[in-house]
Parts: C-alpha cells; structure tokens; sequence
C-alpha cells in the first residue's frame, strides 16, 4: 500500500514551544471533556435536572466528537494547518462558553455537542503540524506530545477546574478553559509556522480514505478494543468501594493512578511508535488484555489493583497514540482525517465499554466481571488487528 509521506512544514527555531502550544489545545480539551463528570451533581443542581438525565451532557459531547471529527476535517482539508487548528481552538472557545452561559437543560446538552465538535478534528490537524516539524523518524514522538496535554489535563487541569466548579459555581470551570484556549491561540500564532492545506483535497477525496480497508480494520480494532478500558474503568469507583472494601476518599488516588499512567503511556507511545507502529499496536492488546484479566483477580486488593489501574492507564495512552499513528499512515493522503477519525473511534468504545460493563453488572455478576467484558473487548480488537496486517501481507504478496 503506498502512502503519501507526512510533508515537512516550514522550519522553525521552537519546534518544541510549538508543540507545547499544540499540547495545550489538548490540554483544553481533556480538561472540558473530563470535568462534566467531576462536576455533574452542581450541573444537575443547577439545571434543575436529575443527576442521570444530567448524564446525558456527557453523552452529548462525544457524540460532537464522533460527528465532527469526519466532518470538518473533509470540509477543511484545504485550509492553512495553522488556521485551522486556530479556528478549532476558538470554536472549542465559543463552545465552553455558551456552555457556561446556559441555563436549562436543553440548552446545556447543545452547548456540550457544540464543544465536543472541534475535538477531533483539532487532534487531526495539530497531529499533522507537529509530524511535519520534526524529522521522520521522530514523528510518533511529536504526535505523542500533541495526546500529552490530553493525559496531562486528566492529572492536572481536571482536578484544578473540578475544585474551581465546587468552589465558585460550575460554570467557572467553563470560563476556565475559554481562558485556556485563549492562551493555546496566541501561543499557535506565536510559534507554530504557517503551512499551506491540502489544495488539491476536495470532501470526496478525503472521505475516500473510509473505503480503504487498513483505515476500516484500524478504526474498528479502536472502537471495539479500546471499549475494554472503559468497561472496566467506568466503574472504578465501586470497585474501590465496594469490591476493595476502601473508603470513598480513595477513588480520588486511583483516578490519579490511572492518570498518572496516562502521562507516562503517552511519552512510552511515542517511542514505541517511531520503533515499530504495528508490533506496538499488539503489544498494546496484548498487555491491555492480561492486565484486564488479572486486576478481575486482584481486584479486592488494594495495593494490587492501584498498581493495574496505573498499567491499564500506561496502556490506554499506548494504543490511543500508537492507533492514531496507524491510521495517519494508513489514510494516505488524507492523514488529517485518519488521525481525527481516530478519536471518534475512540469516544465510541468509551460508550460501548461503559454500556457492555453495565450490562454484565445489571445482570449479576458484579462489579469485577467487567474487567473480563473488558478484556474480551480488547481480545476481539486485536484480533480485528491482527486479521488487518494478515490481509496487508496478502495484498502486498499478490503485487
């Protein structure tokens, strides 16, 4: 399969603030993605709504993301790379603030699906830059720095906007990442130098990448495997309680755990991806399923379990970098819309492993049976992988 290279972008003297620049977006992102449900009961409060039908917001962005990662990044393929993720930026801007402004529940459930839109399509596009300004065979690093302000902001911006909402009223986390991408677009005109889009790309062209079969068994190992994260991990809190036997004020340190997991997964996936992109890939599966399979046993053992949820939060950041490098290489010529797609992939196996959990635990079977449901989400997905780069050998043999 051939595969257009990444284009080498403009030089410039700060390649690493440019990054950190791309990061921050990132760092937006993950923190008004993430605080809806640190701050739900304020939300619902305010709203006047139920805490589950106030839920529903949380549904509402990633539903945004699926949507407008194919979407914009097809209608924008031709507009300067700078620009665009300037455009996001600002849209992410407008969207955090409507949500802040809003006061019913309709209204709150359309300001997330607005702020979920950009989401994507911004990890497409500041993925691209960041690979452009390095040399190949650092590009895996340079994207794994743009997903590190994503795995940063679970650790760092999430707990700080969540105290900020508990302390002066939830709408202040909203105006805390407008401030944020207000800063993430002067430093993008500051250091990130401008490069020209794809003139030649037109919405047919770009949309043509879905019918390549390396980019289908990619998103698909995405959406199916990494749900096996989030079947477990969607119930986090009464596996520390109730299974574990710890007090309430201990889910905190395991959420830490798993972010600080997600930091370290995300600098380890960049290594791993500039190495060998696919033997990463099944590396990850791999690891992801025997750490699933053996936190079912480790489970009412606190010590044992933190140090599994840190592995599967390493191994979560692994596969949604190594995944997204993938599929950049995979779309040829739109790898813009390879590397946004991969976050819709991702927000889908998000709904799918917390739905698939939950329907294991309604039936009886306990908390702890959902780290099987997720390791057999994360089995099927690197099979769906595997078959993938079998079918690649057969098509690259038959040439």
């Amino acid at each position: 399969m051939k595969t257009r290279p990444v284009v080498r972008g403009p030089s410039t003297p700060h390649v690493g603030l440019a990054i950190v620049a791309l990061a921050l977006g990132g760092f937006a992102i993950g923190t008004t993605e993430f605080v809806t449900m640190g701050l739900l009961p304020e939300i619902a409060e305010g709203i006047g709504e139920t805490i589950p039908r106030t839920g529903h917001i949380i549904s509402s962005y990633a539903l945004g993301v699926v949507v407008g990662a194919p979407l914009i990044v097809s209608l924008g393929a031709r507009l300067p790379r700078r620009e665009l993720a300037a455009a996001l930026i600002v849209a992410l801007g407008v969207g955090n603030a409507v949500t802040a402004l809003s006061s019913g529940y309709e209204a709150v459930l359309f300001a997330r699906f607005l702020s979920g839109l950009p989401h994507g399509a911004y990890f497409g596009v500041a993925s691209l830059l960041a690979a452009s300004l390095v040399a190949p065979a650092r590009r895996g690093r340079a994207v794994s720095g743009v997903m590190l302000g994503l795995s940063v902001a679970t650790v760092a911006g999430v707990p700080a906007a969540t105290w900020l909402g508990q302390a002066l009223g939830w709408r202040s986390a909203y105006w805390l990442v407008l401030a944020l991408t207000v800063v993430t677009v002067a430093l993008l005109f500051a250091f990130v130098p401008h490069q020209p889009g794809n003139r030649a790309a037109t919405v047919r062209s770009e949309l043509t990448a879905l019918a390549r079969p390396q980019v289908l068994y990619a998103l698909s190992a995405g959406m199916i495997g990494f749900g096996g994260i989030f079947a477990m991990y969607s119930y986090i809190s009464p596996l520390v309680t109730d299974v574990a036997g710890l007090r309430s004020s201990a889910v905190p340190l395991f959420l830490l755990a798993f972010g600080v997991g997600s930091v370290a997964g995300t600098w380890l996936a960049g290594v791993l991806a500039d190495w060998d992109v696919q033997r990463a890939v099944v590396l990850g599966f791999v690891a992801l399923v025997g750490c699933l399979v053996v936190f079912f046993g480790v489970a009412p053992f606190a010590v044992p379990s933190a140090v599994l949820v840190f592995m599967i939060g390493v191994l979560g950041s692994v596969l949604a970098v190594t995944l997204q490098v993938r599929l950049m290489s995979a779309a040829g010529d739109a790898q813009m819309l390879g590397a946004a797609l991969n976050h819709s992939a991702l927000n889908v196996a998000n709904g799918l492993g917390a739905w698939m959990g939950g329907v294991v635990i309604a039936s009886g079977h306990g908390y702890r049976a959902a780290s099987l449901v997720g390791a057999g989400l994360a089995l099927l997905g690197l099979l769906i992988f595997l078959s993938g780069l079998a079918a690649q050998a057969r098509h690259q043999r038959a040439r």
